[in-house]
Parts: C-alpha cells; sequence; structure tokens
C-alpha cells in the first residue's frame, strides 16, 4: 500500500494506514494519553509547566517534559519564555487549535460512557486458551 500519492494538483493525500506514512506517526502522537489531555489543557489559554503538572493528576514531571517536547517539535505547542518574572508559558499553535476540537469530542466521549463500560454491560472477553477437547 502507497504512503503517499502525488496526485495532478500537486498536493500530497497522506495514507494513515500506511506502515511508514507520516502522518500515522502525528495521529499515534496526538491521541496518546497524555497529548489528548495535554492538548486539553491548553484549549482555552497558556498555562505554565507547574498549571500543567497540576491540572494533569498522576502525570510525572519528566513525561510531562518530554510529551511538551514532542508536541512542541511537531509544531501543536509553543513555547514562550518570559524573563521577568522568570516563567516559561505554553500554548497551543493554530494547528494545535485545529486538533483540539476532535480530541475534546473523544474526551466527551469518554467521560459520557464511562459508565456504561462500568456498569459491565458485556464483561472483557478472556485472551485465555482454552484446552482442546480429545
Amino acid at each position: 500500500m502507497a504512503t503517499l500519492t502525488q496526485p495532478p494538483s500537486g498536493t500530497t493525500v497522506f495514507d494513515v494506514y500506511g506502515e511508514t506514512c507520516p502522518s500515522r506517526a502525528l495521529l499515534g502522537l496526538v491521541t496518546s494519553r497524555w497529548a489528548v489531555l495535554l492538548i486539553g489543557a491548553l484549549e482555552e489559554h497558556p498555562l505554565r509547566f507547574g498549571a500543567l503538572r497540576r491540572r494533569l493528576e498522576g502525570v510525572s514531571q519528566k513525561v510531562l517534559t518530554e510529551k511538551l517536547r514532542d508536541l512542541e517539535a511537531e509544531g501543536l505547542v509553543s513555547r514562550t519564555v518570559v524573563d521577568r518574572p522568570l516563567a516559561v508559558h505554553y500554548e497551543l499553535t493554530a494547528i494545535g487549535h485545529s486538533v483540539a476540537r476532535p480530541l475534546a469530542a473523544l474526551r466527551e466521549w469518554a467521560q459520557t460512557h464511562c459508565d456504561d463500560r462500568a456498569a459491565g454491560l458485556e464483561p472483557p472477553r478472556s485472551r485465555s486458551v482454552r484446552p482442546r477437547s480429545s
């Protein structure tokens, strides 16, 4: 399967199902647990590192730093250093805001359907191998 194609219009068309397609890596980044929550936390206004860490309960400093660097490297988040008083602010870029709405829908879906899953409407299937009868 082709990763990307160049139609006559000159625009590149990516195929997220292609193993080596760069769009697959981008999809993986923005849908990772901490990225989904980080983008949501930054949706309304810029935040400092400490405020982000408090908002994303359970994230370690190391993971938060790594995820912010990844999102910044991909152009989804910008980092601004203010000299006096020394402060670092993180905010979504235009492309970061463009992915915020679909991710907000995903977060809302998870919150809405959490009870359905917890109610045990259908128990998870066991992956254990059953012995064959002879």
